[in-house]
């Protein structure tokens, strides 16, 4: 099906499903993005082609151009929509491709690079790419009939088979074993903060007028519908919490399902809809705990980012997350965060980020700190990949 049509039928049930003023607002965000990038058509060494204007492209195509360029490697992001597409062959020394589906355009793109026997690494930082992991989430069970023709085959998995590819990037460790099954030389990338979320985020702290009150805030931030399984996995935690502790609200952010046996907490649960980035870290300050709820184990679930945890952390506030392995990995347990397994793991350590503020307020810090040191793009030190990709300029 043509891409023009499938991104239309996308912004449809966008506005069908958040309303048309927040349904409305994510298809003008990714109109201003097409033109932005379809009248540009400039020239560097590394080119982003990016299939969308979401989170996922903001951090593996974007954030990533922009570390790139602050360690001196000129780096351009385009969307695969550009019409232009198959001409920057000739203006770039290396192509990312990143969620893109394999479009007669990108097609020519590709061809157009061989010819000139140049770069194109695979870029990745979900199992969108093999139908068999996407089809069974729960996020694929909500999509319209135009978001389902999207992933109606894995996004990109073409482009991952072609034996011309040597090299993939990716965001965790999880996901980087899957691709090295490719035969493929690959380099993790960790999601980071941009410059300019840290510009926002230091400005909220600065003018934080401390809205928390009485009540201790426990926020969930699910970003999309794929979460409604995740939650469900903390939801008997939640009850227990909030039954014993008549002082906890729970702020639910995003597209998310609430579980029936939560509704008898109805009157202490505020939910609110999707809202731009820059809001979005300033609704995050207005809570005292974030939850990270993945199902463990599973490999969609897995394959998943650190990115609520150094979300939250930028922001002085706590995590309590599942234990994925890669939650495992960026979390000292019980110094900048917690991780659990299981409904008794959860409510004990929300219990002693509820009952003991200062040190709840400590572990919030010593959470900024950690991402500060790690997951910015100001401290940012990947020098094997920079190095990799300066070696095929």
């Amino acid at each position: 099906m043509n891409l023009y049509l499938i991104k239309l039928g996308k912004a449809i049930a966008a506005v069908q499903r958040d309303g048309i003023i927040v349904g409305g607002r994510r298809s003008l965000s990714y109109l201003r993005t097409f033109f932005k990038t379809a009248l540009s058509f400039k020239s560097g060494d590394v080119l982003f082609i990016t299939g969308g204007v979401g989170d996922s492209a903001d951090y593996r195509s974007h954030r990533v151009a922009e570390e790139l360029n602050l360690h001196g490697i000129n780096a351009e992001v385009t969307m695969q929509d550009n019409p232009f597409l198959p001409l920057f062959a000739n203006k770039f020394s290396v192509f990312v491709f990143h969620r893109t589906l394999v479009t007669s355009s990108v097609k020519k793109l590709i061809k157009n690079i061989k010819k000139q026997n140049k770069e194109i690494i695979f870029e990745t930082d979900d199992l969108v790419f093999d139908t068999k992991y996407m089809h069974a989430t729960g996020s694929y069970e909500k999509m319209s009939y135009f978001e389902k023709k999207q992933y109606a085959k894995g996004v990109g998995e073409e482009i991952l088979r072609d034996e011309y590819i040597k090299v993939c990037s990716t965001s965790t460790k999880y996901l980087a074993n899957i691709l090295a099954g490719y035969n493929k030389k690959v380099f993790i990338v960790k999601n980071k903060i941009s410059d300019h979320d840290l510009e926002v985020t230091e400005k909220i702290i600065c003018n934080n007028k401390n809205l928390k009150n009485s009540f201790i805030r426990i926020g969930y931030f699910s970003g999309t519908m794929s979460h409604n399984r995740d939650f469900a996995t903390i939801a008997d935690a939640l009850l227990e919490i909030m039954e014993k502790y008549p002082q906890t609200k729970l702020i639910l952010a995003g597209p998310l399902e609430v579980e029936n046996k939560l509704n008898k907490f109805k009157d202490r649960i505020e939910q609110s809809p999707f809202v731009p980035r820059d809001k979005h870290f300033e609704n995050i300050s207005n809570v005292d705990i974030n939850l990270a709820p993945l199902e463990i184990g599973d490999p969609y679930c897995e394959s998943k980012s650190e990115l609520k945890f150094f979300e939250a952390g930028i922001m002085n506030v706590p995590t309590v997350a599942s234990a994925t392995q890669v939650f495992c990995e960026a979390i000292s347990d019980g110094v900048d965060g917690f991780v659990a397994n299981g409904t008794t793991e959860w409510v004990e350590k929300l219990e002693k980020l509820i009952v003991d503020k200062e040190f709840r307020v400590r572990m919030g810090k010593q959470a900024r700190v950690t991402v500060l040191k790690k997951y910015t793009n100001k401290n940012s030190h990947n020098e094997e990949y920079y190095n990799y990709l300066r070696s095929k300029l």
